[in-house]
């Protein structure tokens, strides 16, 4: 199916003379003959080592979810000083600037993330090994906002012209419990009814996202009165609770197609060894593309919480000594942009034209939003070669790195066409 999906982007590429007879907007492959976009494309690759260093510079200043403003401070620095329009901050941190088109609309919003999973006091000194860098964050999404630097920059030095409005935007909270809140408010505030089509930037490779995993993230904590391991022992524990919980959701069943998953990825509580504890948490994640299957996983691991409870409180003959709270921590909504539209077919078509390969793949990023909003978005890579994201070996190969750049300036322009 990804291939059949290509060749159709390759025909509608091609064809652009018929397409523009027809009264439909420039294509990939006309675009790419304007001298002016020409020498953006030229520029990019030029330029790599500049994009490298700005990927570096980003990467070493820390930038956990909630705590992005340092490095929403330099973006915004790098946004006016390339001479984008209207720079702001909004009330989360999204970092904003915009290149004006011929007219407001088509308005296109590209995005790259600014924080990392890393926590704070993380070592994000970066290292250079040959054509290797190695550092937290490297390639998610220090790449991405590099990518997107450089299209402003090179856009800005060949003076290219789009027929509608293009708005940059270094946003906050795509990672862990960030819970895509920087999205969230430029859809649900920030620009309100004013986006007609998103791309995020996110990670590496040539590639493009147009199915949106899912997710829904609870802190559960169960909780009861405590006492002394050996002294009050006989008295219902939370952690026992905990326990049966943990095993019953590890026994749960889930479709293989479409993909649904489960993971409790932290726990915690407790005072001492010889102390029963009044308290322990734990917090789980499920994911799924598909809306119904994220639902029956979590009503069935409601089930499972609520009957590991019951089960604890039994087995020690004191009804109503354990309680547990489910606090939903994190909701990412679950979509898909069709494979037929054309904001997928012109990612495709791109990829083409400039001679790489794309294919279509699953995700979940910021365009999880617009995608649940039935807005046009995708989500593509900056390019280059990256390796253990989200971990403190991730490394990026910066090897024809560029083709990235190039990738997200013809896109952007093929996206500002009416």
């Amino acid at each position: 199916m990804l291939r059949a999906v290509a060749v159709c982007a390759v025909v509608l590429a091609v064809s652009g003379s018929d397409a523009r007879a027809q009264g439909a907007s420039a294509t990939p492959a006309d675009l790419i003959r304007d001298p002016a976009l020409k020498a953006a494309l030229d520029g990019a690759k030029a330029t790599e080592a500049q994009t490298i260093d700005d990927q570096i510079r980003f990467c070493e200043i820390p930038a956990p979810s909630f705590k992005e403003e340092v490095r929403g401070r330099e973006l915004h620095r790098v946004f006016q000083q390339l001479g984008l329009q209207n720079v702001r901050v909004d009330k989360v941190g999204n970092v904003l600037g915009d290149y004006p088109g011929a007219a407001a609309r088509p308005h296109l919003v590209m995005a790259a993330h600014l924080d990392t999973v890393f926590p704070e006091g993380t070592n994000v000194k970066v290292k250079r090994d040959g054509d290797v860098l190695h550092g937290p964050g490297i390639g998610d999404d220090c790449r991405g906002l590099a990518v997107l630097v450089a299209a402003v920059r090179e856009m800005k030095k060949a003076k290219l012209q789009t027929p509608g409005t293009i708005t940059f935007v270094a946003n906050v909270g795509e990672e862990g419990l960030g819970d895509l809140r920087g999205v969230k408010e430029l859809f649900n505030t920030t620009l309100k009814d004013q986006i007609d089509r998103f791309v995020s930037i996110d990670g590496t490779g040539i590639h493009v996202t147009n199915v949106a995993v899912g997710s829904h993230r609870y802190r559960v904590t169960f909780k009861g009165p405590g006492g002394h391991s050996f002294g009050a022992f006989g008295m219902a524990n939370p952690m026992g609770a905990m326990g049966r919980a943990i095993a019953k959701i590890q026994e749960i069943q889930v479709p293989k197609q479409p993909k649904t998953t489960f993971n409790v990825g932290r726990i915690g509580g407790g005072t001492s060894v010889n102390s029963i504890p009044f308290e322990g948490w734990m917090e789980l994640d499920m994911r799924s593309s598909d809306p119904a299957s994220l639902a029956a996983v979590d009503a069935n691991i409601q089930k499972a919480l609520d009957a590991a409870v019951a089960e604890e409180n039994a087995r020690w003959g004191k009804p109503g000594t354990i309680t547990v709270t489910k606090e939903l921590v994190g909701d990412r909504p679950a979509g898909s942009t069709p494979e037929n539209s054309p904001i997928v077919r012109n990612g495709l078509a791109v990829a083409t034209v400039l001679g790489f390969n794309a294919n279509l793949g699953e995700g979940s990023t910021d365009s999880n939003t617009p995608m649940s909003l039935k807005i046009p978005a995708i989500t593509i890579g900056g390019g280059g070669r990256g390796r253990d994201a989200h971990s403190l070996t991730e490394s990026f190969d910066t090897t024809d790195a560029w083709q990235g750049t190039q990738y997200a300036i013809l896109l952007a322009v093929a996206l500002a066409q009416r």
